[in-house]
């Protein structure tokens, strides 16, 4: 059957069923909401690790090496180890060495900055992630999401406040994040193309092993002794990480890039909770009020985004 004749029955398909039509999106968004959160949990075992005086090389070894253990194990209980062969090696190395970039970035981030802080400055990446998915992959920008993608941008110059003498921001932290959104941006438009011929399983597999032979490739003897305690932390950042990746890749399938990007604003919500639960962090009034404004934006784009017809991408 021709795609002419086809595509008039598919959208008759749709018409009689749109619950059907948008199944991909509501699957898109809970394997979205459930990868970022994973990912909180992740950063703040991270975080939690480098305050024990670890080299972010090592702990992102660790962090590759139980990623990668997690998604093997996953996949022999489920009998599918053939899902974490890559079809092109190259390509995947090379999208491995941005999300190497971005642990290594990430580590050295929260070192210098708070779990809150971090993340309104890496929400800087949907705005990023909108113009480089509408150059390369041709995914249309509407009004409305210009303006809510702007509105974010400001919450964040205000959380940040560099105007403020009273607002310590450290300027390795604030490097660091912006290192971070432009590895993670550039990773996250890539994936949706490659996960036309990669399985999720795989691109998250082949980001633990090459994040852990780059780590571990850097990491010499460690003279200090890991005690059960720190253990138990990087093996948990291991399986946290390869959760959020996993639930990432998996969106990406199901949807463009800068529709999973928006939900990376739960983030904030769930970084804010964990930071004041164990770090005792408290957000000052313009972190409050920047806040607000990234999330109003968010939700704005995703409700946009919930009532627009599902994005046709291409490639060159």
């Amino acid at each position: 059957m021709s795609h002419s004749t086809s595509l008039p029955i598919a959208r008759r398909v749709q018409r009689r069923n749109p619950m059907k039509a948008r199944v991909s999106d509501l699957t898109a968004i809970l394997f979205a909401v459930g990868g970022f959160t994973c990912w909180v949990l992740g950063d703040s075992c991270v975080k939690w690790a480098g305050q024990s005086g670890l080299p972010p090389y090592e702990i992102v070894a660790f962090m590759g090496f139980f990623m990668a253990v997690t998604l093997a194990a996953v996949a022999a209980a489920r009998r599918n180890l053939r899902n974490l062969r890559p079809h092109s090696v190259l390509r995947q190395v090379l999208r491995s060495l941005l999300d190497l970039t971005n642990n290594i970035c990430v580590v050295i981030a929260l070192r210098h900055l708070s779990l809150t802080m971090f993340y309104i400055l890496v929400f800087t990446s949907p705005l990023v992630i909108a113009i480089l998915s509408s150059i390369f992959l041709h995914e249309h920008i509407s009004r409305k999401k210009a303006l809510a993608l702007v509105v974010g941008f400001c919450g964040v110059v205000i959380a940040v406040a560099p105007w403020s003498h009273a607002q310590r921001v450290d300027l390795i932290g604030v490097a660091s994040c912006f290192v971070c959104v432009a590895a993670f941006s550039v990773n996250m438009v890539w994936s949706r193309v490659l996960t036309r011929t990669e399985s999720p399983e795989s691109l998250a597999f082949c980001s633990g092993v090459v994040t852990a032979a780059a780590g571990l490739g850097l990491t010499s003897l460690h003279a200090q002794p890991l005690t059960p305690a720190l253990w138990l932390v990087l093996v948990m950042m291991g399986v946290f990480c390869a959760g959020g990746t996993l639930g990432f890749y998996i969106a990406v399938k199901y949807t463009s890039a800068s529709n999973v990007s928006q939900y990376h604003y739960t983030q904030l919500l769930t970084g804010t909770l964990v930071s004041y639960l164990v770090w005792h962090d408290k957000p000052g009034l313009p972190i409050l009020i920047g806040g607000s404004l990234i999330l109003g934006s968010g939700v704005l784009i995703a409700l946009s985004v919930r009532n627009a017809p599902h994005a046709q991408v291409s490639c060159r």
